[in-house]
């Protein structure tokens, strides 16, 4: 297989990508290349890394073309979310104000907040995707108790003063 290295660091650069990379397909990726600019035959680097024909030769030839950022494991951009991060910071604020009198509750759970992001904000979430939402916006999942708006913090001491023992 006649390769050609791209730039004169780039052999120091694979070694070096060798030796720290912990995910065996990327490593082995990179001793493609670093084979295969050393001179060995597609054959050799085949029984050498135990991998396909096919393996070998995308990967090398894929260095070939675009250098070594072309062999690089890219992070797959995945689904964007349904609320937009724009709008992140409106609801951040919505949750913080609290419940108002039209939510009807004294804490918000994550039922009402689906309910806010369907009514308030236009996009429909599942109760898992509420909480994984709120994990991102920096929420944890533990609160304390809530109170009441209208609890009398006096009355309650009065009560546990002079309540019979029973």
């Amino acid at each position: 297989m006649e390769v050609q290295a791209r730039s004169a660091e780039d052999r120091d650069q694979l070694r070096q990508f060798i030796r720290i990379e912990r995910d065996a397909k990327q490593r082995d990726r990179y001793r493609a290349v670093a084979l295969a600019l050393d001179g060995q035959l597609t054959e050799e680097i085949v029984v050498k890394l135990e991998r396909s024909r096919a393996f070998i030769q995308r990967w090398v030839y894929a260095y070939r073309d675009g250098g070594l950022k072309a062999i690089k494991i890219r992070k797959p951009p995945g689904k964007k979310p349904l609320l937009p991060r724009d709008q992140w910071d409106e609801l951040r604020e919505r949750l913080e104000a609290g419940p108002t009198d039209d939510d009807a509750v004294c804490a918000f759970r994550g039922r009402d907040i689906q309910h806010i992001l369907q009514y308030e904000f236009g996009v429909k979430y599942s109760l898992n995707g509420v909480y994984e939402l709120l994990h991102r916006l920096g929420y944890s999942w533990l609160a304390p108790r809530p109170r009441h708006r209208h609890a009398d913090g006096k009355a309650q001491e009065a009560f546990k003063v002079n309540t019979p023992f029973l």
